[in-house]
């Protein structure tokens, strides 16, 4: 076999497809391996530059792989798709993420260390008892509801349906479904207490990151946040300036355009849409604040704008804030009132 330069790696969970190119780009290797194969196929071949898509274990391919000596950048798949030339298959997508890695504009994300993938992960767990507590809600609501039991909007109401399923002397729902709703209970109970545990974790473990601790102090970042922040984005420095962070979080409107007129549409939803989330409640917790009537920016935007635009708004500031304490690790500092 000739020397291999660049090699492009499809992964997956068994079969694992190799697309490998010398220094001239000429095709010396394609073949498949199987997930026992990979480490040991790889630690016989000279330090090369491998491309691999950032999927669910591309972090740890990329950790393996970068102790056997190969410089391992991970692609974003909506960037390896453009180079995918005919029918998608293994051996057309390791060709195009070979090609792909080779782009001198290519762009790559940073490999997340052990420590940094499970505190990214964490918020994942969170992420998904939230959407589950949400559900377990709605059903009990809208079960309830079917024999004229209903409670008003928001979190604290929730208790007076709570209380009419505890009462066994109230029998306006009859069996089998009162047990059901019982069980639906005691699950959003045990949410509950799991959620206020992972936060209590993510509290703590934020408080040993300078990071979090720089993030926090600003407006409308609070521990989630912060610590949100601290775990997914591990290289700031990957973008140029403050504004290209919050474009990469879907934060800024769509370009639509052709013939030198562009139009902008609603905001492009790209990236991380965790983060974004957060940032947009985080900034609807500062328009809540008193905050928000001392501060002359937002309040000629509220006078402009609804509420939920101005809340994207500052949760593009909020991004860009974010972005500016994570390069220069340092407290936010406000702005001294004007004379």
């Amino acid at each position: 076999m000739e020397k291999v330069s660049t090699i492009g790696l499809d992964l997956a969970k068994q079969v694992f497809q190799v697309h490998g190119v010398d220094g001239r780009g000429a095709v010396v290797v394609r073949r498949t391996l199987r997930r026992a194969q990979v480490l040991a196929w790889f630690g016989k071949l000279p330090p090369c530059l491998i491309g691999v898509e950032a999927c669910a274990s591309a972090h740890y391919w990329g950790r393996e792989l970068h102790k056997l000596g190969h410089d391992v950048r991970l692609i974003p798949p909506a960037y390896a798709k453009a180079y995918v030339r005919r029918n998608k298959n293994d051996p057309a997508d390791a060709a195009a993420i070979c090609e792909a890695v080779s782009r001198p504009s290519m762009r790559f994300v940073a490999i997340k260390s052990e420590r940094q993938q499970a505190a990214a992960g964490i918020h994942k767990v969170r992420d998904l008892l939230m959407k589950q507590r949400t559900m377990l809600r709605n059903q009990l609501r809208g079960l309830m509801a079917e024999f004229g039991i209903v409670a008003a909007k928001g979190t604290a109401r929730l208790g007076a349906l709570l209380a009419i399923l505890a009462d066994p002397e109230d029998r306006r729902i009859a069996s089998p479904l009162r047990e059901g709703l019982l069980a639906v209970a005691e699950t959003l109970g045990t949410i509950e207490r799991k959620l206020e545990a992972i936060d209590r974790q993510i509290v703590e473990a934020g408080r040993g990151d300078a990071t979090y601790r720089h993030l926090i102090t600003a407006p409308g970042y609070g521990p989630i946040l912060s610590s949100a922040m601290a775990a997914i984005v591990i290289n700031p420095g990957a973008f140029r300036r403050s504004s290209d962070f919050a474009a990469s979080l879907g934060l800024v409107p769509r370009q639509e355009g052709t013939g030198g007129k562009v139009r902008l549409g609603p905001i492009s939803k790209r990236g991380n849409g965790y983060l974004r989330r957060l940032l947009v409640n985080g900034a609807m917790s500062v328009l809540n604040s008193k905050r928000a009537k001392d501060d002359p920016w937002l309040t000629k935007l509220l006078a402009a704008k609804p509420r939920k635009v101005a809340a994207v708004a500052l949760a593009n500031k909020l991004a860009r804030i974010g972005w500016a304490l994570m390069m220069r690790q340092e407290d936010f500092r406000t702005m001294p009132a004007a004379a």
